[in-house]
């Protein structure tokens, strides 16, 4: 028979999974509980939740949210951080922390449902922020606007440079 406590937990869990945009599950052995208390902090600040889960239940709720191939992500000690923004700038942080501590070691997690190796979480820290991607998009989409309304412009002025081209030419016959 399963502990309310438990179940409470798988269900808390599952929740948190099914509201997240991604999740980055980590092995956090040797952080001391100051460095545990920054990085969460830090990823609280970015948008994250960082805590530490227990691969069992983890199991259990990432099956009952849908998502079934976690296998070695969830072996040994693992934190999950949940981000329920921008996914690059909790990447980020957890790379930024693992270079300065040498401690904390990505395994993997979980981007729109689907699952990531560690190698795929540890990429997510490349992707542009969400305010650069914006302005590529608004540039991507100005640019052409701004080169047709040059072009549109220059109809006109082109125009009038021949209408008075043939006026010299006329005044001079």
């Amino acid at each position: 028979m399963a502990r309310p406590e438990k179940v409470s937990e798988v269900a808390s869990i599952e929740e948190r999974l099914k509201k997240s945009n991604a999740v980055i599950l980590t092995d956090f052995r040797g952080l001391t509980v100051g460095e545990l208390t920054a990085l969460r902090a830090r990823l609280r600040e970015a948008g994250g939740e960082y805590r530490v889960v227990k691969n069992r239940l983890f199991g259990i709720a990432a099956r009952a949210a849908g998502i079934d191939e976690l296998g070695a992500c969830i072996e040994g000690p693992t934190a999950a951080a949940f981000v329920d923004e921008d996914p690059g700038a909790v990447a980020r942080i957890l790379l930024e922390f693992t270079r300065q501590t040498r401690k904390l070691a990505v395994k993997g997690g979980i981007l729109s449902g689907s699952v990531i190796d560690g190698a795929g979480a540890r990429s997510l820290a490349d992707l542009p922020t969400r305010p650069v991607l914006l302005a590529r998009v608004v540039g991507g989409v100005a640019a052409p606007l701004s080169g047709l309304g040059g072009v549109l412009k220059g109809l006109p002025r082109a125009l009038v440079i021949a209408l008075e081209e043939i006026r010299k030419q006329r005044e001079a016959a």
